[in-house]
């Protein structure tokens, strides 16, 4: 089970709204989207308390995905205090975004 939560439209400023939050647009379809499952799932778990941690179907949730221009996926957002302080656009080291989020908490 994934311990990254869904995200919608409905909860979507419960997430990212406030605090830091990593946000993975993601779809059931893409490969490279489930290979970055296990990595989402693992800096939820390592990040856990500190940061929410979310996945957006763009297939579910479109008004999202083009509220914050998602026009490649897997695209990964860092929100700080309701804002995009980070990007990465598509299969992205683990490492790397670890550091954005170390560098939104610093």
């Amino acid at each position: 089970m994934s311990s990254a939560q869904d995200v919608t439209s409905a909860n979507f400023d419960s997430v990212a709204g406030a605090g830091i939050a990593l946000v993975d647009f993601w779809a059931e379809w893409c490969g490279p989207c489930r290979m970055m499952g296990p990595v989402i799932d693992d800096l939820a778990k390592d990040y856990q308390g500190k940061v929410a941690v979310g996945k957006i179907n763009v297939d579910n949730e479109q008004d999202l995905a083009r509220k914050f221009d998602v026009q490649s996926i897997p695209t990964l957002l860092v929100f700080k205090e309701g804002s995009v302080s980070a990007r990465f656009v598509g299969v992205t080291a683990k490492g790397e975004l670890a550091k954005a989020l170390d560098k939104a908490l610093a």
